[in-house]
C-alpha cells in the first residue's frame, strides 16, 4: 500500500497534466459548431467598446459586475471576435479549473481525492457546455477555484495566525542584508570569485540574498484568497454568496476552536481574528466600486422578469444538473445511476467522518448558496445552475472523497469508468443535438430580399445585438442602408435593457412605419416585453403580412404597404 501511495503521488502531477490536456481538447472541440445566442453576443457587443464605455453599459444595462468583460476586451483586441476566438478564453479558463480542483482535493485529502475530483471535472458535460460560452460563467468558476484553494492553504498551514505581511517584511529584510563574504578557502571555485567577476544587473543579482519561496507562501495565500475573492465577486453578482459562505465557516471555526481548544490538532485551524478581519476589509476594498451598480439593477427590475420562485425540486434538479443532466438510457436506468451517485456521495460523507471541519467547510460553500436562493426567491433572471456554477467544486470533492474511500483500486476504477462514461454520452449527445438560438440564418434572409431605406424592427430590442453580429457582414457586403429599431423602446437610445409594450407605446410604432413601404419584424425574447402581442397586431393593422418564417428562437414577419 505504501509504495502503491508514493507511486500514484509521483506519478500525479502527469495524469493531471493529462486530464487537463484532455479537457481543453474536450471543451475545444467543435467550438463554433453551435451559433451565437443572445447573451455571447450581448458580451461581445459590451467587450467591443471602449473601457469607459463599457462601465457606462454594463452599469446602465447589464446586471453583472464587468470583470469578465474587461478581460474579454482585451482578449479580442488581440484575438478578434470570431466564434473560435472569443469562446476560447472560456476554454481556457474551465480547463485551468482541472489542476486547481486536484490542488484542492489534494490539500483537503490527499492525491486520490485530487486525482478522481480532476477527473470529474474534466469530464463533466455542465462544465463542458458552459466551458463554450461567451460568458462569465468559466470565468467565475476558476477565480472561485483558486481562492477556494488559498483558503484550504491558509486552513491548513500553522503560520496563517501571523500577522499578514510579516513574511514579506522578513523577506525584504533578508533581500536587503548582504550575504556574508566567504573566506578565501585556496580551492579552485569559491561563490566570493563568482561574485567579484559579475557586473551590471548580475551584480545587483548577486548582491542580495533570496530565500526560497516557502518563506513568504503564507502572506502570497492571503494575498491570493483576498485577490480571487474579490475577482469571484465581480465576475457575477450571484457570487456574493462566495464570501458569505467563507465567513460563515470561518467565523464559526473562529468561534469554535476559542471554546474550547481541539485535540488533537483539527483537519483545519482557524486563521486569526484579525487576520481574517483585513482579508475582509480587502476583499470589500476591491469589490467595493461596483457595489452601487450593485444595489441599482436590484431596485429597478420589473418583477416580471424575475424568474419563478425557487423550490427544493430546484435545488434537486440543479443537483442533477451539476453531476449530469441528461443521463442516457431509460428512465429506470437513469434511476440506477442516480442512487449510485447517491451511494458515493454517501461514502464521501463517510470519508470526512474524522474531519468533521472538513466536511462542514465544504457543505458550506455548497449548501449556504443554494439555502439562501430558497430563502430570497428572488434570483435575477439566470438560471440557479449556471449562477451557482462555483459550488459544483465541493460538490466534486465530496464525490471524489467516495471515490477514494473505496480504497480497492479495482473498484475506485469501475466506479470512475462507470461516471465517466456516463458523462461522455452525455457530452455526445451535447455536441449532437443542444441547439442554440439561429442568428446567422434568418441575418441572412433579411440581407437576401431587404432593399435600402426598408425599416427592420426589434421585438424585444436587445435582440438587435445578435442579429447585427451576423448581418454587419452582408450589410458591408452590399452597402446595405435600411434603418433598425427596437420596440416598444430602442435599447440603445433609451439605455433600457427591457421594456414592457403598452398601449402608450402604439403610437410611436406607428410614428416608426411612416415613410417606409416594407418592414421585417425580428421576434424573439418578446414573450415578457410584448405578452399581449401589440406589436404584431399594430403592423398588422397598419400593413399586410407577406411572410413568416421560424428559425430556433427566432421569428421573422415580413410586412410590405397594401
Amino acid at each position: 500500500m505504501m509504495n502503491e501511495k508514493y507511486e500514484i503521488e509521483e506519478l500525479a502531477p502527469w495524469f493531471v497534466l493529462t486530464l487537463t490536456l484532455i479537457g481543453g481538447v474536450l471543451r475545444a472541440l467543435l467550438l463554433a459548431n453551435k451559433g451565437f445566442w443572445l447573451d455571447e453576443t450581448f458580451s461581445i457587443w459590451v467587450s467591443n467598446h471602449s473601457l469607459p464605455e463599457i462601465m457606462q453599459w454594463v452599469g446602465s444595462i447589464d446586471q453583472q459586475p464587468p470583470l469578465y468583460y474587461l478581460v474579454l476586451h482585451y482578449w479580442m483586441e488581440f484575438n478578434g471576435d470570431s466564434a473560435n476566438a472569443v469562446r476560447m478564453l472560456s476554454v481556457l479558463f474551465s480547463a485551468g479549473t482541472i489542476p486547481m480542483i486536484y490542488l484542492i482535493g489534494k490539500r483537503i485529502s490527499g492525491v486520490a481525492v485530487g486525482l478522481a475530483a480532476a477527473a470529474l471535472l474534466t469530464l463533466s458535460p455542465f462544465n463542458i457546455r458552459y466551458a463554450q460560452e461567451t460568458r462569465m460563467y468559466a470565468f467565475l468558476m476558476f477565480n472561485a477555484a483558486v481562492a477556494i484553494y488559498a483558503l484550504v492553504r491558509l486552513l491548513t498551514d500553522s503560520r496563517s495566525d501571523r500577522p499578514i505581511g510579516s513574511q514579506f517584511r522578513e523577506y525584504l529584510h533578508i533581500w536587503r542584508t548582504p550575504g556574508p563574504v566567504e573566506e578565501d578557502t585556496g580551492e579552485s571555485f569559491s561563490y566570493k570569485d563568482v561574485r567579484r567577476y559579475q557586473t551590471g544587473w548580475r551584480a545587483w543579482i548577486y548582491r542580495h540574498r533570496w530565500s526560497p519561496i516557502q518563506t513568504i507562501e503564507t502572506d502570497l495565500a492571503w494575498i491570493t484568497f483576498i485577490v480571487f475573492s474579490a475577482a469571484t465577486m465581480l465576475s457575477h453578482n450571484t457570487a456574493i454568496l462566495f464570501p458569505l459562505a467563507t465567513n460563515i465557516f470561518g467565523l464559526g471555526l473562529m468561534f469554535f476552536q476559542w471554546l474550547k481548544k481541539p485535540e488533537p490538532p483539527p483537519a483545519f485551524q482557524a486563521p486569526s481574528f484579525w487576520n481574517w478581519v483585513k482579508a475582509q476589509i480587502g476583499i470589500f476594498v476591491l469589490w467595493g466600486p461596483w457595489i452601487f451598480a450593485f444595489t441599482n439593477p436590484l431596485r429597478r427590475a420589473a418583477p416580471e422578469f424575475w424568474i419563478p420562485e425557487q423550490g427544493w425540486e430546484t435545488v434537486i434538479q440543479t443537483i442533477k444538473t451539476f453531476l449530469n443532466e441528461s443521463l442516457p438510457g431509460s428512465a429506470s436506468h437513469a434511476q440506477v445511476i442516480w442512487i449510485l451517485y447517491a451511494v458515493v456521495i454517501c461514502f464521501g460523507l463517510v470519508h470526512f467522518r474524522k474531519k468533521i471541519s472538513q466536511l462542514i467547510f465544504l457543505a458550506a460553500l455548497f449548501a449556504i448558496p443554494l439555502l439562501i436562493m430558497l430563502i430570497v426567491r428572488n434570483e435575477q433572471p439566470d438560471s440557479l445552475d449556471r449562477s451557482l456554477f462555483w459550488a459544483t467544486i465541493p460538490l466534486f470533492l465530496v464525490l471524489a472523497a467516495g471515490i477514494a474511500q473505496l480504497r480497492y483500486r479495482l473498484l475506485i476504477f469501475v466506479v470512475l469508468g462507470i461516471f465517466s462514461i456516463y458523462n461522455m454520452f452525455s457530452t455526445g449527445d451535447y455536441y449532437r443535438f443542444v441547439q442554440k438560438e439561429d442568428w446567422s440564418n434568418p441575418a441572412g434572409f433579411v440581407a437576401n430580399f431587404v432593399r435600402n431605406d426598408d425599416l427592420i424592427l426589434f421585438n424585444a430590442s436587445r435582440v438587435q445585438i445578435p442579429f447585427d453580429y451576423y448581418f454587419k457582414h452582408w450589410e458591408e457586403q452590399y452597402s446595405l442602408k435600411v434603418e433598425k429599431h427596437g420596440v416598444p423602446v430602442d435599447m440603445f437610445d433609451s439605455g433600457v435593457y427591457e421594456s414592457i409594450m403598452t398601449e402608450s407605446d402604439v403610437s410611436r410604432l406607428k410614428a416608426l412605419l411612416s415613410g417606409h413601404t416594407r418592414v421585417f419584424l425580428i421576434n424573439s425574447h418578446n414573450s415578457n416585453t410584448d405578452p399581449m402581442g401589440l406589436i404584431p397586431q399594430t403592423l398588422a393593422a397598419q400593413m399586410q403580412l407577406v411572410l413568416t418564417r421560424d428559425y430556433n428562437g427566432v421569428q421573422i414577419q415580413w410586412y410590405e404597404a397594401p
